[in-house]
């Protein structure tokens, strides 16, 4: 009997997690469509059961230990792929412990909301196993429709129309540059799979086509990260859309851009760092130091986030401008420094959606003598301002520390430059950082209004978990330091 007629089509094991929450999404859409105000309350219970449950396949598969490949190299599962889609969905579920009383309280559309934050984290957790660009643009747009839709949640707002609007047209046009240098890519590789891109670039003749092929994809994808000068929808976005998509975008959108970027550079564009290294150089200094100079002028706790953000973002593109260099440090520092910045940032977003349920303002002004009456939240904030600072002992420290070593280690004169370029910006982030603090801290309640800060459970839950997240990875740094090591691309070098 010939055994290759009862053989598997697939290895259902390997889509586990997809297939767990394609299934969440299925059963939040259908208890919608049968009755969508009755099982309102129990929506967001749903979503965040659903997401633990997807956890439970990710970690079978890093116990298994081996790396699968789907549909001809297009889809490979391995440790790389797994702490990735680990973090996207421990995302997506603290964003949800944001969303709760937040969606509930603006009478917004709960049920289509977690339908899209679901469909969204469907697109990022495919990204993480994408190696054909075929398989990424589907992850990215699946990821990237559902969230021009949530940044323009608050219908009722003109601020939020317009963080959407400018999300989605900004977006559509970077899609399009991108599809453009995918069709330079394909033309050049003969093929859409990341691996054979590489072989077919690997020569060492050049090609213009190669070279903007390159430039064209890349930029599109620094859109998503919100690089310089492609960050201009970012404050805005930020500003305008609610403040737990906000988060999201901040966190889930940035890190499945950065994935893309990493399979991209060392998996597709293996061999060819004459163009790479150059651009992401000039990439990563203007952005850092952009994002960090415009933050110095903010009065709004929201566009300070968002500055520091592109600024953040500067220091994770840092590793790729010496993505020739010998050694996987590069994409282990970008690893690390996507975990311990989630934590960071999406505490710091839960700290902002605490206090306005009080003060109603997103001013930093807002946040005087927030010691007074709300001491754990002012020592919480605290702690994510001087993390994303990178002051010891606080994760934030390790983040820089692996990107900096990265950049040094290369040993080349363009390294040592840009070390410097992130030292420099480590010190102008501090400024900004510390005036939050200084506010809170050393400056009068602005109204006298000394009432307490209502914090919900699942709001509290959250910032817990980032605080402890933040302040354990500081103080065991070898913690997170053994997901970077362990998720360093199987086929890169």
């Amino acid at each position: 009997m010939d055994l290759e007629f009862v053989r598997p089509l697939i290895d259902w094991h390997a889509v586990a997690p997809e297939v767990v929450l394609t299934g969440v999404l299925l059963v939040v859409l259908t208890l919608d469509l049968v009755d969508g105000e009755r099982f309102r309350p129990v929506m967001p219970t749903i979503a965040g059961i659903g997401l633990l449950a997807t956890l439970v396949p990710l970690l079978t598969l890093a116990l298994d230990g081996t790396t699968r490949e789907l549909f001809g190299g297009a889809y490979v599962v391995d440790d790389f792929a797994l702490v990735l889609k680990a973090l996207f969905v421990i995302v997506g579920y603290v964003v949800i412990l944001l969303s709760v009383d937040y969606v509930r309280d603006g009478d917004y559309y709960e049920n289509e909301y977690y339908t899209l934050l679901l469909s969204s984290l469907l697109g990022m957790v495919i990204m993480g196993s994408s190696r054909d660009l075929i398989t990424m643009f589907i992850a990215l747009e699946l990821l990237s429709i559902p969230a021009y839709m949530l940044a323009a949640w608050r219908k009722g707002g003109w601020r939020s129309n317009e963080a959407g609007m400018k999300y989605y047209l900004m977006g559509v046009f970077a899609t399009a540059v991108m599809l453009y240098g995918m069709s330079f890519v394909f033309g050049v590789g003969g093929s859409t799979v990341f691996t054979d891109i590489a072989e077919a670039m690997s020569g060492p003749e050049s090609s213009a086509l190669i070279t903007v092929g390159i430039l064209f994809t890349i930029i599109g994808f620094a859109f998503k990260v919100s690089a310089v000068p492609f960050h201009t929808w970012a404050p805005d976005t930020y500003e305008g859309a609610p403040t737990p998509v906000t988060a999201f975008l901040s966190v889930g959108s940035k890190a499945a851009g950065f994935v893309a970027l990493l399979q991209l550079v060392f998996v597709a564009f293996v061999g060819r760092e004459d163009v790479i290294e150059p651009l992401f150089w000039v990439l990563s200094a203007v952005t850092m130091t952009v994002g960090n100079l415009i933050a110095l002028r903010q009065t709004n706790i929201v566009r300070l986030l968002a500055y520091s953000s592109v600024a953040q973002g500067g220091f994770m593109l840092a590793p790729f401008a010496v993505a020739g260099a010998p050694g996987q440090l590069a994409v282990e520092s970008v690893v690390i420094y996507l975990i311990i910045y989630a934590f960071m940032n999406l505490g710091a977003f839960a700290v902002v959606l605490a206090v306005a349920r009080k003060t109603r303002s997103g001013d930093i002004a807002s946040y005087g003598g927030l010691i007074n009456y709300a001491p754990g939240m002012a020592g919480a904030m605290t702690v994510f301002l001087f993390a994303l600072a990178g002051i010891p002992p606080l994760a934030g420290w390790f983040a820089k520390f692996a990107v900096f070593r990265a950049v040094i280690d290369a040993g080349t004169l363009a390294g040592y430059a840009l070390g410097v370029v992130i030292a420099v910006n480590s010190v102008i982030a501090l400024v900004y950082y510390a005036n939050v603090a200084k506010e809170m801290w050393f400056n009068p309640v602005p109204d006298g209004d000394e009432t307490p800060v209502p914090v919900t459970g699942s709001l509290g839950f959250a910032i817990g978990l980032t605080v402890l997240a933040t302040v354990v990875f500081g103080i065991v740094p070898g913690v997170i330091g053994h997901f970077g090591e362990i998720s360093v691309l199987a086929s890169p070098l």
